[in-house]
């Protein structure tokens, strides 16, 4: 049996090609790539001549079942996007799965990514962060994306096209507000760019801009709300000042209070109780 291996690519300077990842695509008995015309060229220019066949998103069900087929007849097989580390935001997850559970051994000849390179550029908190890959087309699962992380406190990063930018910064903008934003182009090329800006500024002042290149989107995450220090008894006395002012049950205003205070619903509804009884008694 073969092995698959996981080659990363340059993401934008032939120089970032490492001498293992040329070794491994010319040593291969086939090549798994994205977009065989780009890789042709990086095949050319380090006069590698090992077959292609493509594997992208269009055709990654027939195509894998392919390449695990000449996997297991012996054949060793690289796996390549047009820019970086196959499998990242890239169907290659699933040819890679496809072999863990057929007990195909999977190798990794590491190369550039651009999520980290764009996050190492930006400056943004790097300690933790979240990669959010492309936004849907589709509007409704793209809002519903963007709401979820509305109250993510990590630096957040995402990959776009650029004609889909300027819908983009508006949809950040009405969901961020004034949170920092980098927006990192062009990585490792020669106009590599990083543009220190906020959602809202952002969608002001490049609505009519035209964007080149692969971009990253680095965005800051929310800032972290102060831990609660009130009591259950001062909880219960701000729930029944809102049950008065509202006209509501008790139920209702130990929610409402929870919500504010972090105090649980029931702590604070118990202890609006035994204050109750306490008086009564």
């Amino acid at each position: 049996m073969g092995k698959l291996f996981l080659v990363g690519t340059p993401i934008g300077n032939l120089g970032d090609f490492s001498p293992r990842a040329a070794e491994v695509l010319a040593s291969t008995d086939l090549i798994a790539a994205e977009d065989t015309r780009v890789t042709a060229k990086l095949l050319h220019a380090f006069n590698i001549k090992t077959p292609m066949i493509s594997y992208h998103a269009h055709n990654h069900k027939t195509s894998g079942e392919a390449i695990l087929a000449r996997i297991q007849a012996g054949e060793n097989v690289a796996l390549v996007t047009d820019a970086g580390m196959p499998s990242i935001s890239d169907p290659g997850e699933e040819l890679v799965r496809a072999c863990r559970a057929s007990g195909v051994a999977v190798e990794s000849v590491p190369g550039p990514v651009a999520f980290a390179t764009a996050l190492a550029l930006s400056g943004m908190p790097s300690g933790r962060f979240t990669f959010e890959g492309f936004l849907s087309v589709a509007k409704n699962s793209r809002e519903a994306h963007l709401e979820s992380l509305k109250g993510e406190t990590r630096t957040m990063l995402f990959y776009e096209a650029p004609h889909k930018m300027p819908q983009t910064l508006r949809d950040f903008a009405r969901c961020f507000g004034d949170r920092p934003l980098a927006i990192v182009r062009e990585l490792t090329k020669i106009h590599e760019e990083v543009i220190q800006t906020t959602c809202t500024a952002a969608a002001r002042d490049f609505a009519a801009h035209t964007f080149k290149g692969e971009i990253v989107l680095v965005l800051g995450g929310a800032n972290k709300q102060p831990k609660t220090t009130i009591s259950l008894e001062e909880a219960a006395a701000l729930a029944r000042a809102y049950a008065k002012a509202n006209n509501c049950a008790r139920t209702e205003a130990a929610h409402a209070i929870a919500k504010q205070t972090g105090c649980k619903k029931n702590a604070v509804y118990t202890a609006m109780l035994r204050e109750e009884e306490g008086r009564n008694g």
